[in-house]
């Protein structure tokens, strides 16, 4: 018997909303999904969502959120990138790239000149093959009770438009991170 399913490619699109259970939807209910409670970091929720979904179900998402921040002695705001994720049994599909794109295409259109995300280290070859650069040194968030406290995780950016430079000098957030 003939399969009669249509396999359209998947589209990223921005979504309404981004619940737990949406999250819980793509990667499971587990007590660490991202891998990053051991930072014992307190982290923003994002407030703009693309996601990704196959046969009604979501199985990519990435938020977006915008942050002030000083990178020496320039201020400026960047927009951070957070939430990414993919369904185990869809990883390696390209998915991550896709909803990645989404959501810079918007994030161009936000004001900042360049995006940031904070990721794990076996996760920074994925980021470089979709074009974003670690940066050297410490990065300092922002934590309750006015805490500051060196970015555990490894800090990578990539330009928003053509003509951006990420400035030199010590990079600090003026809040948690996303």
């Amino acid at each position: 018997m003939p399969d009669n399913r249509s396999f359209a490619a998947p589209i990223a699109v921005r979504l309404s909303r981004y619940t737990k259970a949406d999250q819980e939807e793509i990667l499971g209910n587990g007590d660490d999904p991202f891998g990053v409670a051991s930072t014992g970091l307190t982290w923003l929720p994002k407030e703009e969502h693309f996601g990704i979904r196959h046969e009604d179900r979501l199985v990519a998402h990435t938020g977006l959120l915008r942050l002030p921040v000083a990178i020496g002695d320039t201020k400026t705001e960047v927009v951070g990138v957070g939430g990414v994720a993919v369904a185990p049994g869809r990883q390696g599909q390209g998915l991550a790239r896709l909803v990645l794109a989404a959501a810079l295409a918007h994030a161009r259109t936000m004001g900042p000149q360049h995006a940031l995300l904070f990721c794990r280290p076996p996760l920074v070859p994925l980021y470089q093959r979709l074009g974003w650069h670690p940066l050297d040194g410490d990065v300092l968030v922002e934590q309750p009770e006015s805490r500051l406290v060196t970015m555990p995780l490894r800090t990578m950016v990539t330009p928003l438009h053509d003509d951006a430079h990420w400035p030199s000098g010590p990079v600090r957030l003026f809040s948690p991170p996303m």
